[in-house]
Parts: structure tokens; C-alpha cells; sequence
């Protein structure tokens, strides 16, 4: 089965992002183009402050070609760094300041990025020979030279979770980028008038490009802060504040928010909701479509690897059962067997796409390249990407999405690749054989779950070993359930077995609390316990209760921390959380950072 889509037909779609920015300075200079928090710049301020950090990048060199690390967490200054490495003709690395010094030390030396933008005194010791530069500097108003990017030169490198062990950049391009916007504005997915959005997704995610780019075309992009992100009722109260029409999130994160994304809005406007990330639910798919049918509320599926540029499918939410939809204009879309022969309609094969979106390639990695980026043996001179995921033609043109033929997951919107924390997890000199899979259940959703066989006089345990992934992993890949084997079940050929790995339904059981057990002590305790039992949906908390065994994961961690900020003015990373997961542990850091 083969599907493809005309490329965009204007002039206008096809224009580079930043030719696309000076139009809407040059016509609507007044108009809000960021608000964060108490912040508001017009697109006429936004331009002189790009300007200004784009003439400094120039003059350490940053031109056509190069590659600049972007170390500041969400915000109007991220985005003012992320336009000015554009404007300066260069590429964004995102380096995210809450992931482990390691991981980011390995993205800016396989990117070699040599400048980073990032706040001095950010506490992240970057490796000798980066230049440090502040997104403001006083003094001076000098404007670089105007550089005019070309549709094949970067636009930014992510790194994605590596089977390996090794996390590997996703180089795209510019002309990516404008074809993503082009295409999702002919399908009419991007409105025609400009359009307030939310900025929700974490800068390391692919899915926030379609997100801050949008400032580009004149929407205007508020920033949705840490805190409000995973509090349903702060986040309604930010939407309705600034009117925002469309809301960009995973359908686990729906999942936390859908009684408060359900209710009317304050003022009668329909806000339009951007699904992507991971696959969505039957459940899902039938209320967001019931909930388009009484208006108020529409949602749009997006599909697509990071490897083409954020999204290449996409599907208005209604109807029956979930699907991935059609391809985006300019794409090519075949459902292939081994041998690369098209499949017929309603037949399972790999999924391999075409066209102007998809990404250079893996920076620094040509045979991993040359791997998943093939030649298309239908289009003499092109390229096609293999995804790695299964998927079946439907009668309309459609494609249902039926998992992936590999170990790459998705999970709460990050793409994880399983070996990757197999292989953090084996190096720790206490464990002897690792394995990590995904369950699911229907009221915690998915779970990552590590299966270990600890080393003869290995002491650390399951709180130890917690520790030393959180030092190497973001929090998104941290194992939220843990079980001790005495072997690792083999198949004939002598690979771990997955499928005789232990159900973990009945680990997690005897994880989970048990009548009887200490209550709570003290005022802090008993707090906490509260907090817990908000954020988990459960009105019984005790003291050596472990929160991942009650139902946690990353996205109720960070609801959690958002929530203690608020209640006890404490700042904690989330992976604090992972290293103290039982209550009476937890009220002990925290009683220690508060001194």
C-alpha cells in the first residue's frame, strides 16, 4: 500500500521559518507574540532581543553549519535563544538542565557544540572549551548580518534514546520545518488567523518544535511553566486567562487532565487539542470524539518519528476506533514486507516514509544512517525512513497503528529505546543481568518495569540501583517498579526471554499497601501523605508506603514536586523522588533541604 500527498502549493507555505518571522514583524509589530507568566513581548520586541543575541552568537562565530547548545528550561528566554541560533544561520542543540551531566556532556561532544547559551551560575559544568553565553547581555544594540538559511541546512539536532546505551542526534533540517508548517496549515490543523497556543512540551521532546515555531507564522505562544503543566486546575485557569485555542500533550498527560480540559470553557471558544506522542487509547479516542460532536472541544492525532521532522500523519479524532490518519502534504507513505514489496490494503507491514521533512540523519553516526534512511527503490534518488512501526492500510486511506516491530517505545510522549536502560542498568557493578519492559494497567497506565539479577554479595538493592540510573537517566526513563530475580529466564538461542519474565501485576500487588503498616508521624509526614493521596487518587497513606508501588510514574512525579513547591516552598528535582520513593524517606530529604 502506498499513500502520498502533493507538496504544500504556495510560495507562502514553503517560506523559510525566520523569512515567515520578519513578515509578521514587519505587518503586526504590536501584536503579543510570548507571554510567560507576568512577561508579555510584542513580535517588535522579539525581534530587536533576537536580533541582539543573534549578532552575539555571530561574533563568536556561530554562522551557517554550526551547532549551539541551548541549556535554559522552558520559557521566553528559551525562546529567544532558539530563534537568535536561527537567526544567526545555526542549529539548536536542546540540553535540558534537569538531565544528568553525563548524558548532557555526551550530546555537546557528539554534536560538537562549542557555544552554549545557558544562564551563568546554572550549576551545570560544562566541558572545557564551550563557550557559556547568556540569552541578555547589557549594553549594545548591534544586529548581526540578516544570514538566509537553506531548505537543507540544520535546524536542529534531538537526541533520542540509543539501544545501545548511546543517545543519538536526529539532525533535521530547515526545510523541514517549513514544510511542517506548511503542511499542517494546508490540511488545516494550523487555522488560518493567527491563534494562541500552549507551550507544554519539554524542549528535548520533538514534539515541542510545532509548538514554539508557531511564533513564526504570528500566533502568539504562551508558555506553560512546570507547575500549571500537571495541575489541572492552574493549567484551565492559564487557558482561559489568555484565551489559548490549541494544546499540545500526550494522551497519558490528557489523562490527568481530561475532567478539567472537559468542563466549558470560561469564555464560549473551542480550544483544539494536538495528540501525539504515544498511541491513543480506544476510551480516549470514543470521549475526545463524543466531546467534538457536543463542541467545546476538538483533537487532532499526529503521528511521526523524530527522524521526519515531528509529525507525518495526522487524523481529526471521531469516528470509529483509533487511527493514525493520512500523510501530511509532501509525504510519501508505503507499508512494505522484508523485502521492501508493498503489502495489500489490510495487511500488516513496516511503515516507510518520503518526502521534503525527513532529517539528514544521525549526526556523527553514517552507519546507523545508512541503516534507517534507505533508498527508495520506488523513486529513483530519494530517500525513505524506515520507522519501525507496524501499521495496516484501512479502506479509506487511513493507517491503524499496531506497534512497534523493535524495542523503541513511547512513553508519556518520550521515544525510549529499552536497551538504553538495560545497559545503564548492567553496568552497575552490584547487577549481573538486566531487563526492562513495559505494563500496562488500566487505572496507572504504562509503567516501566526493570527485572535485575543482583551480583553475588551485591548489597544495593532496588533503592540503590534507583539511585545510580537517576544519575545517568532523565526521569522519564527511570523504572517505576522493581524485581529481584535469581536468573534471567533464556531462550534456545540464549537471549533473555521477555516473555517468560514474571508478570509484574503481581510484584507491583505485593508492592502495593497492605492493611496495617505505620501511619504517618509528625506535621510533615502527614502532609506529604495528603499530597500523595491528591496526586494518586487514594485516600489511605502510610509511612513506608512506596509511591511508584501505589501507582506513580514520571508525570504523577512531577505533579507531586509541583505540588510539595506549593504547599512547603520546597524546590526538588524530580528525581528526588526516584531516590527517595517511600514517605518516610522522602519527609527525611525534605526536613534536610529545609534544615
Amino acid at each position: 500500500m502506498t499513500v502520498s500527498a502533493r507538496l504544500p502549493g504556495t510560495a507562502q507555505q514553503q517560506l523559510d521559518p525566520i523569512a515567515r518571522f520578519h513578515h509578521v514583524v514587519a505587518t503586526a509589530p504590536d501584536r503579543v507574540a510570548v507571554v510567560d507568566e507576568d512577561l508579555h513581548l510584542t513580535f517588535a520586541e522579539l525581534d530587536r532581543l533576537t536580533a541582539r543575541a543573534a549578532a552575539r552568537l555571530a561574533a563568536l562565530g556561530v554562522g551557517r553549519g554550526t551547532r549551539v547548545g541551548v541549556g535554559l528550561p522552558r520559557g521566553a528566554d528559551l525562546l529567544v535563544a532558539l530563534l537568535a541560533v536561527w537567526r544567526a544561520g545555526a542549529a539548536y542543540v536542546p540540553l535540558d538542565p534537569a538531565h544528568p551531566l553525563d548524558r548532557l556532556v555526551r550530546m555537546v561532544r557528539d554534536a560538537d557544540v562549542t557555544t552554549v547559551v545557558a544562564e551563568p551560575g546554572s550549576g551545570v559544568a560544562w566541558p572545557a572549551g564551550v563557550h557559556v553565553a547568556p540569552v541578555h547581555e547589557a549594553g549594545g544594540d548591534a544586529r548581526a548580518e540578516e544570514v538566509t538559511a537553506a531548505p537543507l541546512d540544520p535546524a536542529y539536532v534531538i537526541f533520542t534514546s540509543g539501544s545501545t546505551g548511546v543517545p543519538k542526534g536526529v539532525q533535521a533540517t530547515r526545510g523541514g520545518v517549513a514544510a511542517l508548517i506548511g503542511g499542517l496549515e494546508e490540511t488545516g490543523i494550523y487555522a488560518d488567523r493567527p491563534r494562541v497556543v500552549g507551550w507544554n512540551a519539554s524542549i528535548s521532546f520533538d514534539a515541542s518544535v510545532q509548538q514554539w515555531v508557531r511564533v513564526c507564522r504570528g500566533d502568539t505562544v504562551v508558555v506553560i511553566g512546570e507547575a500549571r503543566r500537571t495541575d489541572p486546575v492552574k493549567l484551565r485557569e492559564l487557558l482561559d486567562a489568555h484565551r489559548v485555542d490549541d494544546l499540545d500533550l500526550t494522551p497519558s498527560h490528557w489523562e490527568l487532565l481530561r475532567e478539567t480540559l472537559l468542563a466549558p470553557a470560561a469564555e464560549k471558544r473551542t480550544l483544539r487539542l494536538f495528540m501525539g506522542g504515544e498511541p491513543v487509547p480506544d476510551a480516549t479516542w470514543r470521549e475526545l470524539g463524543e466531546a467534538r460532536a457536543r463542541g467545546g472541544l476538538e483533537a487532532v492525532n499526529l503521528y511521526g518519528p523524530t527522524e521526519c521532522t515531528v509529525d507525518a500523519t495526522a487524523a481529526w479524532i471521531g469516528g470509529p476506533g483509533p487511527h493514525i490518519g493520512r500523510p501530511l502534504p509532501g509525504f510519501t507513505a508505503r507499508v512494505l514486507d522484508e523485502a521492501l514489496t508493498p503489502v495489500p490494503d489490510g495487511v500488516a507491514g513496516e511503515l516507510y516514509l518520503a518526502g521534503p521533512q525527513l532529517a539528514h540523519g544521525y549526526v556523527g553516526r553514517p552507519g546507523l544512517t545508512a541503516q534507517r534512511f534507505v533508498a527508495d527503490p520506488f523513486a529513483a534518488g530519494q530517500r525513505m525512513y524506515r520507522t519501525g512501526d507496524r501499521v495496516r492500510a484501512l479502506a479509506d486511506g487511513t493507517f491503524a497503528y499496531l506497534g512497534r516491530a523493535d524495542r523503541q517505545i513511547k512513553i508519556r510522549g518520550y521515544r525510549v529505546e529499552l536497551g538504553e536502560i538495560e545497559a545503564a542498568l548492567a553496568g552497575h557493578p552490584g547487577v549481573r543481568a538486566a531487563a526492562v519492559t513495559v505494563h500496562h494497567a488500566p487505572e496507572a497506565g504504562d509503567r516501566l518495569v526493570a527485572y535485575y539479577v543482583p551480583a553475588r554479595e551485591a548489597a544495593s538493592g532496588a533503592d540503590g540501583l534507583r539511585e545510580h540510573l537517576a544519575g545517568l537517566l532523565p526521569s522519564y526513563m527511570l523504572p517505576s517498579a522493581w524485581i529481584e530475580l535469581d536468573a534471567m529466564p533464556l531462550t534456545v538461542n540464549g537471549k533473555t526471554d521477555t516473555r517468560a519474565l514474571p508478570d509484574p501485576a503481581a510484584a507491583l500487588a505485593a508492592e502495593a499497601p497492605q492493611d496495617g503498616g505505620a501511619a504517618p508521624e509528625g506535621e510533615l509526614e502527614t502532609l506529604i501523605a495528603g499530597v500523595w493521596g491528591e496526586v494518586l487518587g487514594r485516600e489511605r497513606i502510610r509511612a513506608d508506603d512506596d509511591f511508584f508501588a501505589l501507582g506513580g510514574h514520571s508525570l504523577l512525579a512531577l505533579r507531586l514536586v509541583a505540588r510539595l513547591k506549593k504547599q512547603l516552598g520546597v524546590v526538588m528535582p524530580v528525581k528526588e523522588v526516584y531516590r527517595h520513593p517511600r514517605l518516610r524517606h522522602l519527609a527525611e530529604h525534605i526536613s534536610a533541604l529545609s534544615g
